[in-house]
């Protein structure tokens, strides 16, 4: 799992809670362990917050203790923790579909959206032929279910939420994005109309670093900001949920540093109709 302080804090808060019960019940660590037929290394391991408990881990740890009653909260709290931090094999094992779907809710609660993308365009402006390309690349590379055209159609769905609401977007991508497209010509030349498009809408700002030296922030990982809330991560392993507010603070600072080194209006125009002329 990543070093995220998010997901380490809740579960130590997790563990001091199942650790409070074994206090509450008059019980040592080797009571525990006894009464489950456990080692009392996994107690040990679990009241620490060095192991994740299973959902029959709490079970048998709060009948032994007398809670039986808090058990299901408990373990809703475990989901809580493990969806955190989600594995691609895990989300995206019944294929591509369900993973866009389940994003939906997430997307149509927020007001302000704050996206930096170092490779791709960000998904909420996306054309279909582009993202067809993203997902069919998605799809090769590490799930076997093909539900692909279902995925794209979901995605496009959600790109509903730019239209409707008071809604604000602050898109920012590296000027490299512009020329680095998994397609053909033709669809990247359409996906780059697509992003002047989209920078003249009223509620839409489209940044785009340009590449130079001398640069004051360096690329960092692609993530999404949710208003204040929540920030959301793609990594090569899986997919990270972070809801800290110290943690979330640290991406919307970075992204108002790499804001600083983007440009706007029309010198991001001048870029994108010059990558576009490129494609000629």
């Amino acid at each position: 799992m990543p070093a995220s302080s998010s997901v380490q804090q809740a579960r130590q808060v997790l563990a001091d809670r199942l650790r409070e019960l074994c206090k509450d019940a008059g019980l040592d660590g080797k009571d525990l362990a006894a009464a489950c037929g456990w080692h009392p290394s996994k107690v040990s391991r679990i009241s620490t917050a060095k192991t994740q408990p299973s959902a029959d881990d709490i079970r048998a740890w709060c009948r032994v203790c007398g809670a039986e009653d808090q058990s299901e909260d408990l373990i809703a709290s475990l989901r809580d923790v493990e969806g955190m931090w989600i594995s691609w094999r895990r989300m995206e094992g019944a294929g591509l579909r369900r993973a866009q779907e389940t994003r939906l809710p997430l997307y149509e609660r927020t007001r302000w959206f704050r996206a930096y993308s170092p490779g791709l365009v960000p998904g909420l402006i996306q054309t279909y032929g582009y993202t067809e390309d993203v997902l069919r690349a998605v799809q090769r590379r590490r799930v076997a279910v093909d539900d692909v055209a279902d995925a794209v159609a979901a995605r496009m769905e959600r790109q509903r939420v730019i239209r409707e609401g008071q809604r604000r977007f602050a898109f920012l991508i590296e000027e490299s994005v512009l020329s680095n497209g998994l397609g053909k010509a033709d669809t990247q030349a359409e996906q780059l109309d697509r992003l002047l498009a989209v920078g003249a809408l009223p509620n839409v700002s489209v940044g785009v670093i340009p590449t130079r030296l001398g640069r004051s922030r360096m690329p960092v990982e692609g993530f999404w900001i949710f208003d204040t809330a929540q920030v959301n991560v793609e990594l090569v392993s899986g997919y990270l949920t972070i809801t800290q507010p110290s943690e979330v603070k640290a991406y919307a600072d970075t992204f108002g540093m790499l804001a600083d080194t983007a440009v706007y209006g029309a010198k991001a125009r001048a870029l994108i109709t010059r990558a576009l002329d490129s494609l000629a």
